[in-house]
């Protein structure tokens, strides 16, 4: 499981009809946007780990400038986006053409992301979520800017 986490300002996230049109979905203040990616051989073991990395990760300043703080102890307590995103869980080591092949196929997909989101709110966080094959469009302020890179061991 791999997982792209931006400590942001805030974030939207619109879904995208087949007209075209864009409508809100969901949106978060301060906070961490996660892009998540589940691969074939992910586990309810990666689900806990990837869960308790998010929600405990030292990525917000304290009052000396410091990444002492998670997103439990900001205040006021941030809030996080997970954004289903297979592409996450794609290899690009070989060629010009990204391979997907390796990640994991709905809807088992779908229950582990869902099964993230539980574990991440379980800790106390308040958790929005993107849409499971959905057309989506994420926008968002990075502050810092600080971007994240985590993989399940």
């Amino acid at each position: 499981m791999r997982a792209v986490i931006q400590r942001v300002e805030y974030a939207k996230l619109h879904l995208v009809d087949e007209q075209g049109q864009r409508a809100l979905h969901t949106q978060i203040g301060i906070g961490l946007v996660v892009l998540l990616g589940i691969a074939a051989d992910d586990a309810e073991t990666d689900a806990k780990w990837i869960a308790g990395k998010i929600a405990h990760m030292r990525i917000f300043e304290d009052e000396n400038q410091k990444m002492n703080l998670g997103a439990l102890d900001h205040d006021p307590q941030g809030q996080v986006l997970v954004v289903p995103n297979f592409t996450v869980a794609g290899q690009a080591h070989k060629g010009r053409r990204p391979d997907f092949t390796g990640a994991m196929k709905p809807p088992e997909a779908e229950q582990l992301f869902e099964r993230v989101c539980e574990l991440i709110a379980g800790e106390g966080l308040e958790v929005q979520r993107g849409v499971f094959g959905g057309d989506m469009r994420v926008e968002l302020v990075n502050d810092g800017p600080v971007t994240i890179v985590i993989e399940s061991p």
